[in-house]
C-alpha cells in the first residue's frame, strides 16, 4: 500500500503539471477552439507511458514482486511492506527520477508543439472565422517596441519581433537584433541594411536567436559562441496581397514581418504620406521597399479620410515599428490597404521549438537561399551527402519550398560509397510525401527515424515538384551583390533531372544544396 501510494503520489504530480499546461494553453487560444480531439491518450495512457505498467512492478523491484494485492509471479502472498522495503523502493524511484523529468517534460514539451500546431493550421486553412478588426496588442501578444536609432536593422528588429510575438502570451523573450545583423556569414554591416532571407539564413541555420541580455544592441560587438535559445522549424513566405492570408497569419502567429516603402526616417520625420494625428500612413505607389515592420493587426472600417491624400477604400493594417515609443501610437501605426507596397513580402513563423529538439544538424548553407536550380521544368531531384558525427538516428529533413503547392518525396540512403551517384540510381527509401500550400521553410518529421554509425556516410534526397517553376531547388551561391560569404567547402551536393543521372553542384554549378538533416544521439 505504501508502495501504491508513492507511485500516485508521483502520478499526481505529473498529471497536475500535465493539468496545468493544458489549462494554460487552452486560455491562449480563440474562442470557440475545440481541444480535446488533439489530446493525445487519457490520464491512464499518460500513466502507463512515464510510469510502465501498474501490474509489472515499481523500478527496482524483480518482476515477481508487483506492488498489487493478491499473489507475486511464484503464486505466493505478497510480503509485508516494512522500512526496508520503503527505502529500496525509494532508492529505485530516486535513481529514475531524472530520467522521469525528462520524459514527462519531453512530453508536455511536444503535447504543447502539436497543440500549437494544429491551432495555427486550423486558422491558416480557413477553419476559423476572421473578425472584421483585430489588434494583437488586446491579446497581450506584442513584444514591447524597441529602437533601432540610425543603424540599418529594421529587417533584424521585425524578424524577432514576429517571432518574439509568436511566442507570446505563454512565453516573454527578448530576442538580440545584435547577434542577427552581425552574422558573420553576411557581409553587410549594421548601418548597410539587410532584408529577410538573411534573417531566415540566420534562424534556420541555428545560431540564434540568443537573447538580448547575452548581445546587447548598439556596442559594436557580438560575442562568439552563443548557443541558440530556441530553434525555427519553419517559416512561411506568404502570398502576395493577399489579404486574408495576411490576416490569417497575424491570428495565428501574432504578427507577420512585411516590407514598405517609407518616405519617413525617423520618429521625428514629417511626410506627406504620414497623418500624425490618425497615426495613418499610405504611399500609393509601387516601388522597392526600404523598411521592415511587423503587421500585428487590421481594421477592415479604417476611415479612408484619416489617410494624407486620396486612397481607395477603408481598411488597413496596424502595424509595429522599430523607431521607439515616440513614433506614432505607442510605437504603433496604421497603413492602408491600397498601400503600394505593404503585403509584397510577408514571413510567418510558424513552428518554433525548444533548442533540445533534435541534438544535430547537419547542413552546408549557412547563407541559406539565394538562388534557385533546376533544368527548366517544374521538377527536379536534390542531395545533400553528410557524415554522421556519433551513432545517431536521422529523424528529419528540412528544406525550402521556392514556390506554392509544392509537393515532395523525402528519401534517405546509408552506406554511401565515395562516389554516391550510382547508389542514388538504384536504391532510394521513401520517408515522407506530402504537398506544401505556401512558400517557405520547412522540416518533415520522419514517421521512423533512420539509424546511423559514427563516421557512415548518409544522403538525404528529396523529390521536389513547384508548380510554374523553371528552378523549383533552392540554393546558396556567391550572387556577386556584395551581401554574403559562402563556402562550398563543407558541402557535397547534387542535382538530376529523374533521379536517375547525378552532377556535383559545388563542381559544376558553383553552389550549395539548401537541403539540412535533423538527428537525434542514440
Amino acid at each position: 500500500m505504501v508502495r501504491e501510494a508513492w507511485r500516485r503520489g508521483v502520478l499526481g504530480a505529473a498529471v497536475l503539471l500535465l493539468c496545468g499546461c493544458s489549462l494554460s494553453w487552452e486560455e491562449a487560444l480563440p474562442d470557440g477552439t475545440e481541444n480535446s480531439r488533439f489530446l493525445e491518450g487519457s490520464s491512464v495512457e499518460a500513466e502507463s507511458r512515464i510510469f510502465g505498467d501498474p501490474g509489472k512492478g515499481m523500478p527496482g523491484q524483480p518482476p515477481g514482486e508487483a506492488g498489487s494485492k493478491g499473489t507475486g509471479a511464484a503464486g505466493e502472498a505478497e510480503k509485508p511492506f516494512g522500512g526496508r522495503d520503503v527505502w529500496k523502493a525509494w532508492e529505485g524511484w530516486r535513481e529514475r527520477l531524472p530520467q522521469l523529468a525528462g520524459e514527462t517534460s519531453r512530453a508536455l514539451k511536444l503535447r504543447k508543439r502539436r497543440l500549437r500546431q494544429e491551432q495555427i493550421r486550423r486558422i491558416l486553412e480557413g477553419e476559423v472565422d476572421l473578425p472584421e478588426r483585430y489588434d494583437a496588442r488586446e491579446a497581450g501578444r506584442t513584444a514591447p517596441v524597441e529602437d533601432q536609432k540610425d543603424l540599418g536593422t529594421c529587417w533584424a528588429f521585425s524578424s524577432l519581433t514576429a517571432l518574439e510575438n509568436a511566442l507570446l502570451p505563454q512565453e516573454r523573450w527578448d530576442f538580440s537584433e545584435d547577434h542577427m545583423s552581425h552574422n558573420p556569414n553576411f557581409i553587410l554591416g549594421q548601418e548597410n541594411g539587410g532584408e529577410y532571407t538573411m534573417s531566415m539564413a540566420y534562424l534556420l541555420s541555428w545560431r540564434g536567436p540568443v537573447t538580448e541580455e547575452e548581445d546587447p544592441y548598439g556596442d559594436g560587438v557580438s560575442p562568439e559562441g552563443l548557443a541558440p535559445v530556441k530553434h525555427v522549424q519553419e517559416i512561411r513566405i506568404l502570398p502576395e496581397n493577399d489579404r486574408e492570408m495576411i490576416k490569417r497569419a497575424v491570428l495565428a502567429c501574432g504578427g507577420v514581418q512585411s516590407s514598405l516603402y517609407t518616405t519617413l526616417q525617423n520618429s521625428q520625420s514629417r511626410s506627406e504620406h504620414y497623418n500624425p494625428e490618425a497615426m495613418a500612413y499610405c504611399y500609393p505607389n509601387v516601388t522597392a521597399p526600404n523598411h521592415d515592420v511587423v503587421i500585428v493587426g487590421w481594421d477592415d472600417h479604417f476611415p479612408a479620410e484619416a489617410f494624407k491624400g486620396s486612397v481607395e477604400g477603408d481598411g488597413a493594417f496596424l502595424c509595429e515599428n522599430s523607431w521607439g515609443t515616440e513614433f506614432g501610437d505607442n510605437g504603433f501605426f496604421y497603413v492602408s490597404y491600397y498601400d503600394g507596397n505593404l503585403g509584397k513580402t510577408n514571413i510567418a513563423y510558424t513552428c518554433v521549438e525548444e533548442p533540445d529538439n533534435y541534438d544535430a544538424l547537419y547542413q552546408s548553407d549557412l547563407c541559406g537561399w539565394v538562388g534557385q536550380l533546376g533544368y527548366g521544368e517544374e521538377t527536379a531531384w536534390a542531395a545533400n551527402v553528410y557524415t554522421a558525427g556519433q551513432a545517431e538516428e536521422v529523424a528529419a529533413a528540412g528544406f525550402y519550398a521556392t514556390g506554392e503547392d509544392t509537393e515532395y518525396q523525402v528519401y534517405l540512403l546509408r552506406g554511401l560509397p565515395e562516389d554516391p551517384r550510382p547508389v542514388f540510381a538504384r536504391r532510394k527509401v521513401l520517408l515522407a510525401e506530402g504537398k506544401l500550400k505556401q512558400a517557405g521553410y520547412y522540416t518533415i518529421p520522419f514517421e521512423e527515424a533512420v539509424l546511423v554509425d559514427k563516421g557512415e556516410r548518409f544522403a538525404v534526397v528529396v523529390r521536389l515538384h513547384t508548380p510554374g517553376a523553371v528552378h523549383p531547388i533552392a540554393v546558396e551561391y556567391d550572387a556577386g551583390d556584395g551581401k554574403c560569404q559562402v563556402d562550398l567547402s563543407d558541402g557535397e551536393g547534387y542535382i538530376s533531372y529523374e533521379g536517375m543521372r547525378w552532377e556535383r553542384v559545388e563542381e559544376k554549378q558553383n553552389c550549395n544544396i539548401c537541403l539540412k538533416a535533423y538527428t537525434r544521439a542514440r
